[in-house]
């Protein structure tokens, strides 16, 4: 009888430790369940700083034409867009979830910042979005398609967002593992954050009046106590490597060597205030380089008409009048950083300010060192043209009345001048930006055929009108009247 329970005894332990060794050898290690926030930070990162990189904001802002067709950006034909920044978020979500079982506060502070930016393109392109019910589909019990919060709270959220991401960081002394943009600097990443509050306040202008969101005495208060960007070394920028995966994103592109030239109107800006950016922007044209005409010649550049018929643009590309877009975008595969928010950007936006009487300074100061900060970042990554666009030839452009911010004889012409450098300094770096600056504030105008009226948003997606058509319908009713679902529709933070 004895032996028979030993036998039983040790068959029931054995069978329990086949149940664990069982349970263990299910766990497959392919496909992990937790896993440390700093891998998800660098993805999260690298696609975050190339978000709506490419063209087509180039063709909108009048600084490429099309010559092998019709460019929608170009003439403003645009309908849809899409919600794929969702898509981006679910990566940041899970960031944040990971941090919070490894109790790790600046993965959550770093979290919220990308949660605001993406949410902020977001709204910046459809208007109302779904935000205080966005990303809760594995969370929820059942799930429910989100409602759409008005664009005004969505603001508020951003800006809430970002101002704890900065207080949990000021909180921290730590080095942020996975970092590829400041190599887990905790104190240039609240100067990020901070710099990027004051872009969103000041996206706002508009809505200055508006006690609720209080625009002028937080734009202050971030001026005056809390970190920001000193100069260039602090600028928020992804580096390119010469390694597969690592490359510039329009290295080797096709559409450089064929049907995309140069704007006119962009050019001709550059050349009326004589600046040297042209030569890093641009090739001269095919016919001024046959003629032997320096690259520092102004007159060695053209462009294609914006407004004209796209093959009238053909033929005057095919003479070798009209210049392209300069080799080293395409031919270089570490070219130059792309820079997300920076020390020049900064330092226009904090001028601005000023002018509109929301902080106490020196306009003409802040406007100088951004216009010098963005001639010294050519200098140091446009490899072989450092020697145009030196600290003294800075100067010299500055003292030149058109580029001089003293000449302006009024506020107004004075915003038109600070919003004309953040226009100049944004070919491949600023996707959008100076859009959305000429919808706040009609600067700098965009030349476009009789007739044609300048967008201020895309249609929402396909898919939420056949997955969230409720929803999406009481959201372009109550921002625009029903059905009204169009790009000709303002939406609340342009009236």
């Amino acid at each position: 009888m004895k032996k028979i329970l030993l036998i039983v005894t040790a068959a029931f332990f054995a069978l329990a430790s086949c149940k664990k060794d069982l349970a263990e050898i299910n766990v497959d290690p392919n496909r992990v369940t937790e896993t440390h926030p700093q891998l998800q930070l660098t993805q999260i990162q690298w696609n975050a700083f190339q978000y709506n990189t490419g063209t087509g904001s180039l063709y909108a802002m009048k600084m490429l034409v099309q010559t092998d067709g019709e460019s929608s950006g170009q003439y403003y034909k645009w309908d849809r867009s899409d919600f794929g920044a969702y898509s981006r978020m679910r990566d940041v979500t899970k960031m944040m979830e990971e941090a919070e079982r490894i109790n790790s506060k600046a993965y959550i502070a770093l979290g919220k910042f990308f949660r605001a930016f993406y949410f902020l393109n977001l709204t910046l392109t459809f208007g109302d979005v779904p935000y205080s019910q966005a990303l809760q589909g594995e969370t929820q019990a059942e799930y429910a398609p989100p409602v759409y919060d008005a664009q005004k709270e969505v603001f508020k959220g951003i800006l809430a967002e970002l101002k704890e991401a900065n207080d949990i960081l000021a909180a921290e002394n730590t080095i942020i593992a996975g970092d590829i943009i400041y190599g887990g600097d905790v104190t240039k990443w609240r100067k990020l954050v901070n710099a990027f509050r004051l872009k969103v306040l000041l996206l706002l202008s508009k809505k200055e009046a508006d006690a609720d969101l209080n625009l002028k005495s937080k734009f202050a208060q971030i001026v005056t106590s809390e970190p920001l960007f000193t100069g260039n070394e602090d600028d928020a920028k992804l580096v390119f490597l010469d390694q597969q995966g690592n490359r510039y994103p329009e290295f080797n592109s096709s559409g450089y060597g064929s049907g995309m030239y140069m704007d006119s109107t962009f050019i001709r800006r550059l050349q009326d205030r004589e600046d040297p950016r042209l030569f890093i922007y641009c090739t001269q044209t095919k016919n001024a380089e046959d003629g032997g005409l320096a690259i520092d010649n102004f007159a060695a550049y053209e462009g294609g008409d914006p407004a004209a018929p796209y093959a009238e643009v053909n033929t005057k590309a095919a003479n070798g009048k009209t210049s392209k877009v300069n080799n080293r975008y395409h031919k270089d595969p570490t070219t130059e950083p792309l820079v997300l928010l920076g020390y020049a950007e900064q330092q226009l936006i904090i001028a601005e300010a000023i002018v509109r009487g929301w902080v106490a300074g020196n306009e003409v100061d802040y406007y100088n060192q951004g216009v010098k900060s963005s001639f010294k970042f050519y200098e140091t990554y446009a490899k072989g043209l450092g020697s145009y666009v030196t600290p003294a030839k800075a100067d010299a452009y500055l003292g030149k009345a058109i580029n001089n911010l003293s000449t302006a004889a009024t506020p107004e012409e004075k915003i038109e001048k600070i919003i004309m450098q953040r226009y100049l300094r944004a070919f491949q770096q600023s996707p959008w930006g100076p859009f959305f600056d000429h919808l706040r504030t009609g600067y700098p105008s965009f030349r476009r055929p009789a007739g044609v009226s300048i967008p201020f948003r895309w249609i929402y997606p396909e898919a939420e009108y056949n997955n969230n058509a409720t929803n999406v319908s009481a959201a372009i009713s109550s921002q625009f009247g029903e059905g009204n679902d169009k790009i000709s529709s303002e939406p609340w933070w342009v009236k």
